[in-house]
């Protein structure tokens, strides 16, 4: 005999995949198969203890999707449970003129120990449980459900912006966004799922009606017509019995319409279980228990009430707000952080100032108002720092050097919910946020309005509102891209930090590129620094290239453009042409992409040329620009840039190498949407396509 194939099937036997298929053969045979009391008895117990297990796991679960099967064990359960009632029933109209145990001690017990025996009175109780789990729990869960996974669907597009805008701001790396993404999805499914499960469990209470009533005739007739009873001796007997089976199912179908209910219920994923939140949100104002505890006890001293009972129950109310209130305030004792330097000392030493009192310069600072701390306190929850970690991973690897750490303090002397950004101590920008909201952005086009406090962007201005959070869904159906405190300041950080980047580059990062650079190639950096330029021209034309938004990443091709033309000439501004010319692929790719054809503006040709003779009699300050040339020339780029940016297309103006660096100054900052190219940065494999002509207007 070859025992190893019996050994791997024995393995096979062992594995959990074959746990739902075992499943399905043993409702085939409670089906089709006659199946003992004992069995029964064992099948009822376990179908009570499986729909208990299911229901206290929904409670402690802290979000739907870590319970994603939910809606296959709701279909699992309700097949097994109609499957028991198939062979109760079979047993029941077989064997039950037998006797009250005939169909198993656990349908015996029902009938007769819950119910006293009582036909009438366990009429009444099945009446009672039905209503509750149809038409209160069933219905409202269904209902709930329906709505739940519509307001899903609506709400994918702005989640997955929401989760874009994460991952430009640096908030998220790519295989985070596709974790979210996929969450997204799966959130999607489990709604959509749960509101098809929500008809089994409506369905099974149905049945279960129905099965009561034709176990009731179907056990009369078989009673009178083939054994020989009486009419009361045959009710007596099987209208108990089915009762007691009845009994026995609508007490699971309960506990899985409960566990269904709660699912779709659930609001939010604080990190709470449903216990958690339930007593910290009901309990967390102590100021509602000791108004009930007031009214309960007026209520007491009331003659021919149950005073006792009601002033107990409002002493125990009061005790409790007491407590709880008491507990607050030494909670917000022991959070206050006083500075040490404002406690009193007993004999403060007075020490001579050194250089080391001098406080440098916060190269990146953050300060926030009181009310912002949390943002920033990982104790508390605050994820802020983790962001401004991301922010500043994602900006050094697109940059190519190092950003440096962020300084965050609290100010007390800003607003509560403001806070400010200081690059070498200088203020940069400033901006309040709302810390129990979240902001929706109107990205340009959205399908409504919301009610909330109107505001803008901090980052880039656009129109915005502060919602509530239970507002996000509903946001998110109209196209708002709705963001939480945290990602507006780390976004804002990221975009100051981005414009002002060629401030961040001093000597000692410019050195450590090099330096890195140097382990790959020693001899090409040995001959650049100090031989062919001194490190201060360096630093100066990567400052420029990142003033002008070009990432200093391939640190190889600037290097060795800088050796080549720094033997001619050490003028920052012709070097970084030159530098420019050389990185012309990476420039365009960071407009356009893979593009084949690059959307250009171009200049009249009578006006390059005046421009041109202009900037070599003034020189590059433009100094002798005629300032109507100048006027009427910005108003047609304007104009310009507005029409490709609402052809969907990346503004660029294309110039010769001479007035390029001038033009790029002028621009910089009253059309920040335009790119400024010159002629010999253009790929070879690139094509262009001249969209508009600027001309000396008269």
């Amino acid at each position: 005999m070859d025992f190893t194939k019996f050994k791997a099937a024995l393995g096979i036997l062992g594995k959990a995949e074959l746990g739902a298929p075992m499943v399905i053969i043993m409702v085939l045979a409670m089906l089709i198969l006659p199946l003992p009391a004992f069995v029964l008895d064992l099948f009822f117990t376990f179908n009570i203890a499986f729909s208990l297990i299911i229901l206290l796991v929904v409670v402690y679960t802290i979000k739907p999707l870590e319970f994603a099967s939910f809606p296959t064990v709701i279909l699992l359960a309700t097949i097994l449970r109609l499957a028991l009632n198939v062979a109760s029933t079979r047993v029941v109209l077989i064997d039950g003129h037998k006797g009250g145990d005939a169909a198993g001690k656990v349908i015996e017990a029902f009938g007769a120990f819950v119910i006293g025996g009582n036909f009438a009175v366990g009429l009444v109780v099945f009446a009672i449980l039905i209503i509750i789990n149809f038409m209160v729990v069933t219905k409202g869960a269904g209902r709930i459900a329906e709505v739940g996974a519509r307001f899903t669907l609506d709400a994918m597009p702005g989640k997955q912006m929401a989760i874009d805008a994460d991952l430009n701001a640096g908030l998220l790396t790519q295989d985070q966004a596709r974790e979210r993404r996929a969450e997204v999805a799966t959130e999607a499914d489990f709604y959509g799922s749960m509101d098809g499960a929500s008809k089994f469990v409506r369905g099974d209470a149905i049945a279960g009606i129905i099965i009561l009533f034709v176990n009731m005739i179907g056990g009369l007739a078989i009673g009178v017509a083939q054994h020989g009873l009486s009419f009361a001796e045959a009710g007596e007997i099987y209208v108990l019995l089915s009762i007691g089976d009845g009994l026995v199912a609508q007490i699971p179908s309960l506990l899985l319409s409960t566990a269904s209910a709660l699912v779709v219920t659930k609001v939010g994923s604080s990190g709470e279980n449903i216990g958690q939140q339930v007593t910290t949100q009901l309990f967390a104002n102590p100021k509602a228990l000791m108004v009930t505890a007031a009214v309960v006890g007026a209520l007491g001293i009331i003659p021919g009430m149950p005073n006792v009972v009601f002033i107990l129950l409002a002493l125990t109310l009061a005790g409790s707000g007491y407590l709880i209130d008491k507990k607050k305030k030494d909670a917000e004792l022991v959070s206050l952080d006083y500075p040490q330097d404002l406690l009193p000392t007993s004999a403060p030493e007075v020490k001579e100032l050194g250089w080391d009192d001098v406080m440098p310069v916060d190269v990146v600072g953050l300060e926030v108002g009181y009310r912002l701390i949390p943002l920033v306190d990982k104790n508390q929850g605050g994820q802020l720092m983790v962001r401004i970690k991301g922010v500043r991973k994602k900006l050094s690897q697109e940059l190519g050097f190092l950003i440096p750490s962020v300084h965050i303090r609290d100010n007390l002397d800003l607003s509560p919910t403001a806070y400010r950004i200081s690059l070498m101590g200088v203020t940069v920008g400033e901006a309040e946020i709302m810390p129990e909201m979240e902001m929706a952005i109107n990205p340009g086009r959205v399908f409504g309005t919301l009610n909330g406090r109107a505001c803008k962007d901090p980052a880039f201005g656009l129109e915005a509102v502060w919602i509530e959070p239970n507002q996000k869904d509903y946001a998110q159906t109209l196209g708002y891209t709705v963001v939480d405190p945290g990602t507006v300041v780390a976004t804002h950080l990221s975009h100051l930090l981005q414009s002002h980047a060629h401030e961040l580059l001093g000597y000692e990062e410019a050195h450590k590129i090099l330096d890195n650079l140097a382990k790959s190639a020693p001899k090409l950096v040995e001959d650049l620094v100090p031989k062919t330029l001194p490190l201060g021209v360096v630093v100066k034309v990567l400052q420029n290239l990142l003033q002008e938004q070009v990432p200093i990443r391939d640190m190889r091709t600037i290097v060795e453009t800088l050796a080549e033309f720094g033997l001619r000439s050490q003028d920052p501004d012709i070097l970084t042409s030159a530098v420019r010319s050389s990185l012309g692929r990476l420039i365009v790719h960071e407009i356009s992409g893979m593009q084949d054809e690059l959307p250009v503006i171009t200049l009249d040709g009578e006006l390059e040329q005046l421009l041109h003779k202009s900037l070599q009699t003034a020189g590059e300050s433009g100094v002798g620009i005629e300032p109507g040339l100048a006027e009427q020339m910005h108003t047609s780029l304007q104009e310009s840039v507005q029409k490709m940016e609402m052809e969907g297309q990346t503004a660029v103006l294309l110039v010769s190498s001479y007035i390029r660096p001038w033009l790029a100054r002028f621009v910089r900052h009253s059309i920040p949407g335009l790119h400024v190219l010159a002629y010999n940065e253009i790929p070879a494999d690139r094509q262009i396509k001249v969209v508009s002509t600027v001309g000396r207007r008269t």
